[in-house]
């Protein structure tokens, strides 16, 4: 039975993300900052029958919490086969433009969205090297993109700027293709991956459905040994191929 261990699935689309790869006969570790929320979800999915699931406090931004939530799976598992690093957050309250978002906002998101991706695949690589398949999934935004934030042209031109947000996640991606470019003569596969504008508390439940935002991000944990690895995918922006400029 593969394993998979993804940060913030105890709501949204972390937590649609884990139904969907539990139906699918993974073992999921769901990892959650507060540990009442994750046991809470955990009790969701058994009413469902998905049994296979336990609840992991972590909180990313922590170095023991990270280090903690390592030596917990590594009670229960040898290997990792996937890690969806799926935590993240806005910057706290508006505003989150470039001229008026304060610097508390700006070290808060990158300290998740970034710092915490690199403290939490740093923690865990040694899990995911002994699987014979291993995937990464670092979910994304394509409001990450400076390419289309630059282009006038693109639909979000003038209502994605959230300064704070996208800083963070361009700069996911950079660590993404690093990340990817490290692992490149491996078996590994890393991605980062775009839901899409999703009906979660994250919106204010303004979007598409979160069954569909959970399938883009299964997708591409389940890759097989000819995937992409090292790209940025958004299928709601290009549904075609699903690849997007940087």
């Amino acid at each position: 039975m593969k394993t998979v261990f993804i940060t913030g699935a105890n709501k949204g689309i972390g937590f649609e993300t884990a139904k969907q790869l539990l139906q699918k006969g993974f073992y999921v570790y769901i990892g959650s900052r507060n540990l009442e929320n994750g046991l809470q979800a955990i009790e969701k999915l058994k009413a469902e029958n998905l049994t296979n699931v336990e609840a992991i406090q972590i909180d990313v931004t922590d170095d023991n919490s990270v280090k903690n939530a390592r030596i917990e799976i590594g009670k229960k598992t040898e290997i990792l086969d996937v890690l969806i690093n799926n935590a993240g957050i806005n910057g706290g309250a508006p505003p989150y433009t470039a001229l008026e978002a304060n610097s508390e906002q700006f070290l808060s998101a990158f300290n998740t969205n970034v710092v915490g991706v690199a403290r939490v695949t740093q923690a865990f690589i040694d899990l995911l090297r002994k699987s014979s398949e291993p995937r990464i999934v670092n979910v994304s935004t394509s409001v990450g993109s400076i390419t289309l934030q630059s282009d006038p042209n693109w639909f979000g031109y003038h209502f994605a700027k959230y300064a704070v947000y996208g800083s963070s996640k361009a700069a996911l991606n950079m660590l993404t293709v690093h990340l990817a470019y490290e692992l490149r003569d491996t078996p590994f596969k890393v991605n980062t991956v775009c839901p899409g504008y999703t009906k979660t508390d994250f919106t204010g439940y303004n979007g598409g459905e979160v069954e569909e935002a959970g399938k883009r991000i299964v997708k591409y944990a389940l890759l097989d040994k000819n995937g992409v690895t090292g790209k940025f995918i958004s299928e709601e922006t290009n549904p075609e191929t699903g690849e997007i400029p940087w």
